[in-house]
């Protein structure tokens, strides 16, 4: 298991390569000029060409990218173009808000999307998995900005239940985790009950209800663990992309993490945070993917995870 960690981790780094690569040349496509928007409208032509080579944006892009990159190796991110602060700085004031955020959705998902596949499984083409199959398909439909607004206008503004912005205290908590969890609570819920009605047909289920096991038994021991691995592996994909894609969320909650630096930053052309924060994101999304192939091992040695 260690050297399979290893090899992993060593395979991650063309990855974040490629991803420097890419965001590098995507901000530069970016229409406007930091070194103009720091020096304002009214600057100079000599102004903006000073601040142009304060910032190094008058070097030749791939040397900018292998300067960029030489930093990176020694996990110097560089400074903010808009007010001078270290990207590392910046990205640690957000970063644990987003994880957070990321994090409670996940366990939201999880837990309502497994108890809504079992009982969706467990009691096939009743009214209860019609309904909750009709639920997680209009949970999926639901674009994530839109769900926040309704829930804000009706667990806040209405009702006053809740608190419509912000991030620290469970009223802050509740509604943005809601919004993001619905949709991976769905994807989970159609998930469990594909894979619990595929493991319940098979042999050693029979057998063991044919042995007088009781049906909880049969259910929660034998079945649920050799039906978590296709369960494991969304639940894996679902947190890695709410790491990055928490911008609509925290821009409707105004919420001050990642996803909204990121979107501050390009408005600001301020290339530095952006590259930073792509880049912290990509590293967690890869380490996740690290995690669910080791929580493959762990609940069947039998899979070849190499």
């Amino acid at each position: 298991m260690l050297t399979f960690i290893i090899r992993r981790l060593i395979q991650t780094i063309p990855v974040l390569l490629g991803v420097t690569i890419i965001t590098f040349s995507l901000i530069h496509l970016i229409p406007g000029d930091p070194a103009q928007i720091l020096a304002g409208e009214a600057a100079s032509g000599d102004q903006v060409e000073q601040m142009r080579e304060r910032l190094g944006l008058n070097q030749p892009l791939p040397t900018q990218y292998f300067n960029y990159l030489k930093d990176v190796v020694t996990l110097d991110f560089g400074t903010s173009i808009r007010n001078g602060r270290p990207v590392g700085d910046e990205i640690g004031a957000r970063f644990w808000v987003t994880v957070e955020l990321a994090l409670y959705s996940t366990i939201f998902s999880i837990i309502l999307g497994m108890i809504a596949g079992i009982i969706s499984a467990t009691k096939r083409y009743s009214f209860a998995d019609t309904g909750i199959m009709i639920i997680a398909l209009f949970g999926l439909s639901m674009p994530n900005f839109w769900m926040g607004l309704m829930l804000i206008q009706y667990f806040s503004i209405n009702l006053g239940w809740f608190a419509s912005s912000g991030w620290g205290t469970w009223q802050q908590i509740v509604l943005p985790v809601v919004t993001l969890g619905t949709t991976g609570a769905a994807i989970i819920a159609r998930m469990t009950r594909s894979s619990m009605l595929e493991v319940i047909g098979q042999d050693y289920i029979r057998t063991a209800r044919a042995k007088g096991v009781k049906e909880r038994y049969v259910i929660y021991q034998h079945a649920l663990k050799n039906a978590m691995i296709p369960v494991v592996t969304v639940v894996g994909l679902q947190f890695g992309s709410l790491l990055g894609g928490t911008v609509l969320a925290e821009s409707v909650f105004a919420i001050n993490g990642m996803g909204r630096l990121i979107i501050d930053s390009i408005r600001a052309r301020d290339f530095p945070i952006v590259q930073g924060t792509v880049l912290v994101v990509s590293l967690l999304f890869v380490l996740v993917n690290l995690l669910v192939d080791i929580a493959y091992k762990v609940l069947n040695k039998r899979v070849d995870v190499d």
